[in-house]
């Protein structure tokens, strides 16, 4: 599927990327269904690998949806193709963000939970990089836009991202300055946040400083939990951590 996100890219005469996203994968609720949680894989990774851990939790009213992000040039790479949801240059805290490639992840996401019927509660979770698209679209949902400045079409219930980080962290607070309704749904939008002390990919500084940034900026129920020996993978524990947490702040029933 081709996607070029909201209205990207109309700086004059620039012609705007069109990202073409790979396979989606659903695990469906196995009991009631309650929410609706859009999960999104590290870099280089695939939809498939983590619909098939999902399917194992004891959700059964959750419905995930797994899409699999674009084949595009890593910068970071030299330019060799990998699948991601945004380029990175460096995995450092003066890295340049990829705002057009994250609006057009975050619209993407936005898309695949529009679907859903009124009832179901929404969230966004996922790994390194996808954690790191989930805040980011948590900060648009704050903002009722994107980056560029297109609203954001969703509400979430919550969101979750396991050893990632905060994109355009540094512009959060002046971005949300003046921003009619941001403060209270900043207030009232549950994330958590896992990262694993010994992760040497995306370092543990980097989920800390991210957990301090949104808390800084309104968010008032940011869960922050670190795990001493845990590598840039997960283990039960924290899946564990998860699903204790989505089940109390979704009112699942369980059954």
């Amino acid at each position: 599927m081709s996607f070029t996100g909201p209205s990207m890219g109309s700086v004059a005469g620039t012609a705007r990327r069109a990202f073409e996203f790979g396979q989606t994968y659903v695990v469906k609720p196995k009991g009631k269904h309650q929410a609706t949680i859009v999960w999104l894989h590290g870099l280089g990774d695939n939809g498939s690998s983590w619909s098939n851990l999902l399917e194992t939790l004891p959700l059964p009213n959750i419905k995930w949806i797994c899409p699999t992000a674009p084949q595009r040039p890593i910068t970071l790479f030299g330019g060799f193709p990998s699948t991601a949801w945004f380029d990175v240059n460096d995995l450092s805290e003066n890295a340049i963000d990829d705002e057009e490639g994250l609006d057009a992840s975050a619209a993407y996401v936005a898309s695949l939970l529009a679907t859903e019927p009124p009832h179901i509660k929404l969230g966004v979770g996922g790994f390194s990089m996808g954690a790191a698209t989930s805040l980011y679209s948590a900060t648009c949902v704050v903002l009722g836009k994107y980056g560029n400045g297109n609203s954001y079409p969703v509400n979430l219930s919550a969101a979750v991202g396991l050893s990632g980080w905060l994109p355009c962290a540094k512009t959060l607070t002046s971005k949300l300055e003046g921003v009619e309704g941001a403060a209270s749904r900043a207030a009232s939008l549950p994330i958590l946040l896992c990262h694993g002390k010994g992760d040497d990919v995306v370092p543990y500084k980097f989920g800390d400083k991210s957990s301090q940034k949104l808390r800084s900026c309104g968010f008032q129920d940011v869960a922050f939990k670190s795990y001493t020996a845990l590598g840039h993978y997960t283990i039960p524990e924290e899946m564990d951590e998860v699903c204790a947490w989505l089940t109390s702040k979704l009112g699942l029933e369980g059954k």
